[in-house]
């Protein structure tokens, strides 16, 4: 039979570089399967015989299903209801207190009760990490916090549901403030509640963050939520040339609201989409409140 004759009995498996090819090639012998190789120049290409032909084509297709990476599929994100709900009664308790710290309600200077300091022994009065939330300075003050505050509490309440969303936001930057009173001079004080809005921001950075880091992911997606929070918190948090920025609470606020994220998202909080669940969080996070109200004003 002529060099022709036995061209015309084989067919072509596989096309490709010349490392492919052998690879292929490997393959197939592995499988006692017969094939020649031809050199194509800057390709070369396996050929079998045409009865073996399907033989030949399942083995590579079968490990080429071996060789493809398992892509695990991403989680359907669906929101939670009520976001609206919590980002209201977060307005709402904040015009409340400054209008009961206007009136000076209880004749109580409520500033003065409520407000975050630092002077030594003030750490024992730990409610002044949560009152010092709900009050300001001024109307301005007070506006730029109710937007950022609505806004990012919202979408905080979509991921989390609302109750939870809320309570971790106050236990998160409570936490800050706390920490902030213990760490700052003694002639330190504040008052905000911008120290929540960037604990809320930093809740919704850590959880993206760790679940870019669950995923085979580029660069930019994984760390993409923690440089854009990071770029938020400079943006908004610096104050640049304002005195009255309480800047260390504002980075305390983002990196207690990230590390609560990012634990949230490896434990897959929350773990109940039944309303009970967000009630009694969000019924404990105003008792909170109230509580430490109630304590501040009683002194």
């Amino acid at each position: 039979m002529s060099d022709a004759d036995d061209l015309s009995t084989r067919v072509a498996v596989f096309k490709g570089s010349r490392r492919a090819c052998a690879e292929a090639a490997l393959v197939l012998e592995a499988k006692g399967l017969p094939y020649e190789s031809a050199d194509l120049g800057a390709e070369s290409e396996l050929l079998v015989p045409r009865e073996g032909l399907e033989a030949a084509r399942e083995e590579l297709e079968r490990y080429a299903l071996e060789r493809a990476p398992v892509r695990s599929a991403r989680p359907v994100f669906v929101p939670f209801a009520g976001a609206g709900v919590g980002s209201g009664l977060y307005a709402a308790l904040l015009i409340l207190v400054a209008y009961c710290a206007g009136i000076q309600a209880s004749g109580a200077d409520w500033l003065a009760r409520g407000s975050l300091d630092a002077r030594r022994g003030a750490a024992r009065e730990w409610w002044r990490a949560v009152t010092a939330l709900t009050l300001h300075l001024d109307q301005a003050h007070l506006l730029g916090n109710l937007l950022f505050g609505v806004a990012i509490g919202f979408l905080a309440g979509r991921a989390f549901g609302p109750g939870i969303a809320w309570a971790s936001i106050l236990a998160a930057a409570a936490a800050a403030n706390y920490a902030d009173m213990l760490i700052s001079p003694s002639t330190h004080r504040a008052v905000g509640a911008s120290t929540a809005v960037f604990a809320a921001l930093g809740l919704l950075v850590g959880f993206a963050w760790r679940h870019g880091l669950t995923r085979r992911e580029r660069f930019n997606y994984t760390y993409g939520p923690v440089f854009g929070g990071v770029a938020l918190l400079a943006l908004l948090g610096a104050g640049a040339g304002d005195q009255h920025v309480d800047v260390l609470a504002h980075a305390l606020g983002f990196a207690s609201g990230g590390a609560t994220g990012w634990l949230y998202s490896r434990l897959g909080v929350p773990m109940s989409r039944g309303r009970h669940v967000q009630i009694a969080a969000g019924g404990a996070a105003l008792a909170l409140v109230a509580l430490a109200w109630s304590l501040a004003l009683r002194r």
